[in-house]
């Protein structure tokens, strides 16, 4: 089993989802995790779960979008648990759901501002406390959407798709300059969230009672994970087991819509 034995984690979007199952899996192996989201009470449940389990947690309610308050958080891990070895990015939205004749462009630039300059803010904060502690390794969760487009989700494609141009830059640089610093994506298909639950019906209200193409996100046949699922993707990547694998798209997609653009019967 992948260890993260006294490695220092810290994991945006940490309250529900892939975070709160990714920042169980990290303490399990071993991590103390700095828990963050918008929702105190979530992000404190979460790391009551841990202790309870045995593990190591904090929390700090940011948004991502505001540099200064991610900036703080950083700060304030390195001082409660002395560094930080991983960043988990993972905070993010899907809204809006509309076409990109109708979506609002507030709506559309605060998907941009939280998915994409979110995640450079959290890179751009931890990137120094990391070099200061050896080195590091930084998993950004971007999404299947991001490889094979989606409908009325222009604004998530986009950003993530640019998480993963971002992870490849960041992975360049750091090795360029002999950061001992890793930079890797994961892109899953569909899953099984609080944030997706009721992504089939503002669908079909997107394209007024009509269907999405077979596989796609808003498609209610395709096979769903479920957030634990995904953390060991998560777990491997922010462990030495993963120490060769650098600037990487990990795919995880069990329905093969990647490249059938259709489930499986």
């Amino acid at each position: 089993m992948p260890t993260l034995h006294d490695k220092i984690v810290l994991v945006t979007g940490a309250s529900r989802g892939i975070g709160e199952a990714a920042s169980l899996a990290l303490a399990k192996a071993g991590a103390a995790v700095m828990l963050t989201a918008r929702d105190g009470a979530r992000i404190a449940a979460v790391a009551a779960r841990i202790e309870a389990a045995g593990g190591r947690a904090a929390t700090a309610v940011c948004d991502v979008s505001d540099y200064a308050a991610v900036s703080a958080v950083v700060a304030e891990t390195v001082a409660r648990f002395g560094r930080l070895d991983a960043l988990i990015n993972n905070a993010g939205v899907i809204e809006p759901i509309a076409s990109v004749a109708t979506a609002d462009p507030a709506a559309w630039a605060r998907n941009i501002q939280i998915n994409l300059v979110g995640a450079f803010h959290c890179i751009r904060a931890c990137l120094e406390k990391m070099r200061a502690a050896g080195g590091g390794t930084i998993v950004n969760v971007a999404s299947i959407a991001s490889i094979q487009g989606e409908p009325y989700v222009a604004a998530y494609c986009a950003a993530k798709g640019s998480v993963e141009a971002l992870t490849r830059s960041v992975a360049v640089h750091c090795a360029q300059m002999r950061y001992n610093i890793r930079c890797n994506s994961i892109h899953p298909a569909k899953i099984e969230t609080p944030l997706t639950a009721d992504i089939p019906e503002k669908f079909k209200a997107a394209v007024k009672g009509g269907m999405t193409l077979p596989g796609q996100l808003g498609s209610v046949d395709s096979y769903t994970a479920q957030p634990e699922e995904i953390a060991p993707a998560v777990l491997y990547l922010a462990c030495d087991a993963s120490k060769y694998v650098n600037g990487t798209r990990l795919v995880i997609d069990n329905t093969m819509s990647i490249t059938t653009g259709t489930v499986p019967a």
